[in-house]
């Protein structure tokens, strides 16, 4: 799962980063509002993390825009502002929890994972399928029949995005921000290379799948019936 956090406390957004990697969760940081909305709008973090006092637009601001275009990634509200009616506004512009600082790790981490319970807002790790292919995230598994074969790490993490948006055109800065990071230094090229290496393991077990470069913009995968 990718958590986003947004916070202009470069050391808290640090430190919390780090705690959340541990519990096996990849995390992007950026540092004031109007960059934030940007990355909200990619959609390609599973949850938010958002302070209310950022530079260039405020975390209310930035949650009221990112509703009102229909963005529906959960938002934990994590600020020092914590009178009765900031909570209800927080909540009542768009945000999922509010929590105040200074708070404790344990606590944001049982809020997460309260998120993570709700029905419809998680992808979970079933098996995925899409056309005459099915996918096991967990294992890395591609399959058609009786024909399989196993992936690497990045391989099924640029799969999956693909079978979780079928038909549909993704960017290449959504697919290099979702699978490397936004802090990523990775080569443009490199994306390619894994495009390569998928159309590869689909041709191997026969699927009629179609990785379609987009060009110019991305790639789709198209679905033959």
């Amino acid at each position: 799962m990718k958590i986003l956090i947004i916070e202009d406390d470069k050391e808290l957004a640090n430190s919390i980063k780090f705690q959340l990697e541990k519990e096996d969760f990849a995390v992007d940081l950026c540092h004031d509002g109007e960059e934030g909305l940007y990355y909200m709008q990619e959609k390609i973090h599973d949850l938010i993390i958002l302070d209310r006092m950022l530079p260039h637009m405020d975390g209310v601001s930035l949650l009221k825009e990112a509703r009102r275009t229909h963005i529906s990634t959960p938002v934990i509200f994590l600020t020092a502002l914590g009178e009765l009616n900031d909570k209800i506004q927080g909540l009542e512009c768009g945000a999922d929890d509010y929590m105040i600082k200074p708070f404790a790790f344990e606590e944001l981490l049982a809020r997460i994972h309260c998120l993570m319970r709700r029905p419809g807002k998680w992808d979970d790790s079933s098996i995925l399928r899409l056309g005459d292919v099915s996918f096991d995230p967990e294992s890395n598994l591609l399959s058609k029949n009786e024909q399989t074969c196993t992936l690497s790490k990045r391989e099924s993490d640029l799969l999956e995005i693909f079978l979780r948006n079928p038909g549909q055109t993704l960017t290449r800065s959504t697919l290099l921000n979702r699978v490397w990071g936004i802090d990523s230094d990775v080569e443009d090229g490199n994306l390619d290379n894994y495009i390569h290496f998928l159309r590869r393991r689909l041709k191997s077990i026969n699927s009629t799948l179609n990785l379609k470069t987009i060009r110019s913009v991305g790639y789709c995968m198209e679905v033959f019936r």
